[in-house]
C-alpha cells in the first residue's frame, strides 16, 4: 500500500487557497519584522501561484496552456526556495518558521503525490 494519496485533483483543490494564502498570511502575522523580504516574497510568489494555476492543465486550471509536470516542478522550486529564504536572507523568529513550516508544506505534499497511471497502449 502506498502513501502516495495526493492526486492531480486533490493538488488543484489545494492550490487557490493555498496563493491566497501566501498572499494574506503576511499581513495577518505581521512579516516583514527581520527584513521586509519576508513580506513581499510570499506576497509575490502567492501572485505567481495563482497565476500558475490558473495557467496549469488540470481540473481547475481556467485557461489550460501549462503541463502539470511544468507546475510541479515550479512547486518544488518554491518549496526548496521558502526552505533556504530564512538563510539566504536572514530571516528570524516568525518570518523564519514562516518560511521553514511552508516549505517544508510544499515538499511534503510533493513526495505525497500520486504518480498516474500510464494510459493503455492498444
Amino acid at each position: 500500500m502506498s502513501i502516495k494519496f495526493v492526486t492531480r485533483r486533490i493538488h488543484a483543490y489545494l492550490d487557490y487557497p493555498v496563493a491566497f494564502t501566501l498572499i494574506a498570511l503576511p499581513f495577518i502575522l505581521g512579516l516583514g519584522e527581520s527584513n521586509p523580504m519576508a513580506l513581499y516574497l510570499s506576497v509575490v510568489t502567492g501572485v505567481a501561484a495563482l497565476v500558475l494555476t490558473i495557467l496549469t492543465d488540470h481540473p481547475l486550471g481556467l485557461i489550460r496552456v501549462l503541463p502539470y509536470s511544468l507546475h510541479m516542478a515550479m512547486d518544488l522550486l518554491v518549496g526548496l526556495t521558502f526552505l533556504a529564504a530564512p538563510f539566504i536572507f536572514g530571516f528570524s523568529g516568525l518570518d523564519a518558521v514562516y518560511y521553514w513550516i511552508n516549505g517544508a508544506a510544499v515538499v511534503l505534499v510533493i513526495s505525497l503525490h500520486k504518480p498516474e497511471d500510464a494510459p493503455a497502449t492498444a
